[in-house]
């Protein structure tokens, strides 16, 4: 489309808010099939027992490879939109899902080596990489006053994702069947996804070619700020939701079943309640809702670490959700400051209406992506901070969730082995707490009118709106 101007409020009430609804709609559904691609492993190393003779960290370590390329290649598909146009690259990406389906679709048997498995585990990465383009896609499609909203419900519907393919494993194993049954139902969905978004997306003019906004998002520090808050809200979501089965299978002795009748639970809370935190963030400020959210990540993560040291099963798991719950929220206030801060930075420079909205969304959708790669790679932290505490903790509870036979005495044996994990991502949250604050909250002392600093202290603290 040549034209789009989704501030105009005549336009978007013509056809601008029907166009973008459309786009939202298999945008939605294209990233929803990218993260249960992106999380395949997840559940894969959850049919894994004894015979495919993978211990706990080895299984840690090719989920970490998958969040790995997943945040890798966020960034590529970031500028793919630019480059290509948000339909055509939706299309090239939904197609790209093929690969690590069928992939592990051929190899997911005992007796396959485990470098087969990584290659299948690092190709899942470009279901991570939907969410980068999505995201920058959708961004460029509505205005202002409703990108809370709509990012929440894109980023949102696409999160969920997670637990509808974890949901799917806990159907699968209930059923018996293994894990060519859960990808067999994947490829066909994969194909379908593609085929829509030829058939009913656009691309906009106005976003396509423009490469030039990425090295501008690239040097202005809120990119790199922002990225760091995203890594403390998606990081937790994604690197929790990879991680969740496998501790409840290593720490507390829980078989496959058990673990995902559970895993499931935290991924679909955090992913519904995702819009809502934009839509918070749209009412009284995404930086407001941030601040207060990054507190209470601290204090649930409070609670894991005595229920992990305690050894309680229960008090372990609702703290756990609640930390989904969290992140979730986290996500969409944070999704929110991103256009909200460029948008400011473009008025405090002078210009005003379309002008500034157009500057908005070109820096915003450019930085998306490399907040969005950035925050992914948070994900990767977590896994491996599991992988190391459990290694570590090896000596005291080994074997206490191989082949989910492990008895009471194992998981108590094995209880406390990832409090060290939890206090470092304790320390985390804390520091976004704190970066949230001094940067985008703090009121500066009241300064000299006359002074030439005043106006860009009265600025900064603007962005407590964004």
């Amino acid at each position: 489309m040549s034209r789009w101007e989704p501030e105009n409020e005549e336009f978007w009430e013509r056809e601008g808010a029907r166009v973008a609804r459309r786009n939202l709609v298999f945008s939605v559904l294209s990233e929803h099939i990218g993260f249960s691609v992106w999380t395949l492993w997840s559940v894969m190393v959850l049919f894994m027992g004894p015979e495919y003779g993978i211990d706990a960290a080895g299984k840690f370590f090719l989920v970490s490879m998958a969040t790995l390329v997943g945040a890798v290649v966020r960034v590529p598909y970031t500028f793919a939109v630019a480059r290509f146009g948000g339909r055509n690259w939706t299309i090239v990406a939904s197609s790209l899902l093929l690969l690590p389906t069928v992939a592990a679709f051929a190899v997911m048997e005992p007796g396959t080596s485990y470098t087969a498995f990584m290659v299948c585990a690092l190709l899942t990465g470009v279901g991570g990489g939907n969410f980068a383009s999505s995201m920058t896609n959708i961004n460029a499609f509505f205005p202002l006053r409703k990108k809370g909203w709509a990012l929440g419900l894109n980023a949102g519907g696409g999160n969920i994702g997670v637990p509808v393919m974890q949901l799917a494993a806990l159907a699968v194993i209930g059923a018996g069947g293994g894990p060519r049954l859960l990808l067999g139902v994947y490829i066909p969905l994969v194909v379908v996804s593609a085929v829509l978004a030829a058939l009913f997306m656009d691309n906009l003019a106005t976003v396509r070619n423009d490469t030039g906004a990425a090295r501008e998002a690239v040097r202005d520090p809120h990119t790199w700020i922002m990225s760091l808050l995203y890594v403390g809200t998606f990081g937790s979501f994604i690197g929790y939701s990879f991680a969740f089965g496998l501790v409840l299978q290593t720490q507390f002795g829980r078989t496959p079943l058990e673990a995902a009748q559970v895993t499931f639970l935290g991924p679909l809370l955090g992913s519904l309640v995702r819009p809502v935190g934009g839509r918070l963030a749209d009412r009284f400020g995404g930086a407001r809702i941030t601040l207060w959210n990054f507190t209470a990540m601290a204090a649930a993560t409070a609670v894991v670490v005595v229920a992990s040291e305690r050894g309680s099963l229960a008090l372990f798991t609702g703290a756990f959700v609640v930390l989904f719950v969290l992140s979730g929220l986290g996500n969409g206030s944070t999704y929110k400051m991103i256009p909200g801060i460029f948008h400011a930075k473009a008025v405090r420079a002078g210009l005003a209406g379309e002008e500034a909205a157009r500057y908005g969304r070109r820096l915003s959708g450019a930085a998306m992506g490399l907040i969005g790669a950035v925050g992914a790679l948070g994900g990767l932290g977590i896994n491996l901070a599991f992988r190391e505490a459990f290694r570590t903790g090896a000596g005291a509870g080994a074997g206490a969730g191989a082949g989910g036979g492990a008895g009471t005495t194992g998981a108590a044996e094995a209880a406390g082995a990832g409090t060290g994990a939890f206090l470092s991502f304790l320390v985390c949250y804390a520091l976004c707490t704190a970066v949230t604050w001094a940067v985008y909250l703090r009121r500066p002392a009241a300064p000299d009118p006359s002074s030439a600093s005043a106006a860009g202290n009265d600025a900064r603290h603007a962005y407590a709106e964004v």
